[in-house]
């Protein structure tokens, strides 16, 4: 366990290290921005513990708690500017924290999709039209969001995530999701890099064409289940290989949902929706990163700030 006043200096040493040595420098004309990017970054990772009950919550304990550490704080409407203006360094460091903890060099990854319900208001309908819609959820029922696709290595660590409107189906959003690993887009890094294994999916993306079809444009193999009525069903020791697979990205995404209140996102632009998006995403293998050197057990998050 560790105060939050530590956990903000690792966390801003960490950034600032890939900000001033692997990021190009920051070049904009106008006067000086309030933050420097390494501030910024800071301040969104660590903004998206559920702690901070909504954005306006953390917002105000920064005002009240972190004035010391940032006296230059400007005001939440500048902030939320400044965080969609620095979206892709959040992602960089995202794909960073991946290579540091040597995430890719593993048997296999899991890739899984789940519901990110994001309307809570007619203003927000009217700015992300078009980018959401609705689909059938067995945890939510109906929901209208996004889809969430990310892939996971087998303890825990997010190497890639993207999303799509809900009502998305999963097969399209997978072959966009090896497409894009395999031929990256500039304005599309979050997907990260291709996994070294194959993929391990669950039966919303079967089907031996597209399994092939992958294979032959993206180089990507995928593990799938067979039915429960199939001819050759696996093995006990592989359906409980797949079980413990199953169990790490219930828990992944029972930290990205609740710990760092995904569930409770109301967008009302899309960009800063991919901006937090992208925070979360750092913040969970941030704490990973940070239970390793402490020597916690890699998803205990819970207990990890004194708050």
């Amino acid at each position: 366990m560790v105060d939050t006043d530590t956990f903000l200096i690792i966390l801003y040493v960490m950034v600032d290290a890939l900000c001033k040595s692997q990021l190009p420098p920051e070049r904009r004309p106008g006067p000086k921005a309030s933050l420097t990017r390494s501030e910024v970054l800071t301040l969104a990772i660590f903004g998206q513990w559920a702690h901070f009950q909504s954005e306006h919550g953390f917002y105000r304990y920064a005002r009240c708690h972190l004035h010391a550490a940032f006296p230059t704080l400007p005001r939440r409407t500048q902030f939320n500017w400044l965080l969609r203006r620095h979206r892709y360094a959040i992602v960089a460091f995202s794909l960073h924290l991946v290579e540091v903890l040597g995430a890719r060099h593993c048997p296999c990854e899991a890739l899984d999709g789940s519901a990110v319900p994001t309307l809570g208001c007619q203003r927000a309908w009217c700015r992300l039209a078009g980018f959401t819609d609705i689909r059938w959820s067995n945890r939510l029922g109906w929901y209208e969001g996004f889809h969430l696709l990310t892939a996971f290595n087998p303890v825990g660590v997010i190497t890639g995530c993207g999303f799509a409107p809900a009502s998305t189906k999963d097969q399209p959003l997978a072959e966009t999701f090896f497409a894009l690993r395999r031929h990256p887009n500039p304005r599309v890094l979050s997907m990260g890099r291709p996994a070294l294994g194959p993929y391990v999916v669950d039966k919303g993306v079967e089907g031996k064409v597209n399994h092939q079809r992958w294979y032959l444009c993206s180089i990507a193999q995928v593990i799938c289940p067979p039915k429960r009525n199939s001819r050759q069903p696996w093995p006990k020791w592989l359906r409980r290989w797949l079980a413990g697979i199953r169990q790490i990205v219930e828990a992944v995404y029972d930290e990205l949902h609740n710990t760092f209140r995904l569930s409770r996102e109301r967008p009302h632009d899309l960009t800063g929706f991919r901006a937090r998006l992208a925070s979360k995403v750092a913040l969970h293998n941030f704490c990973i990163w940070l239970n390793q050197q402490l020597g916690r057990p890699r998803l205990a998050f819970a207990d990890l700030l004194d708050w």
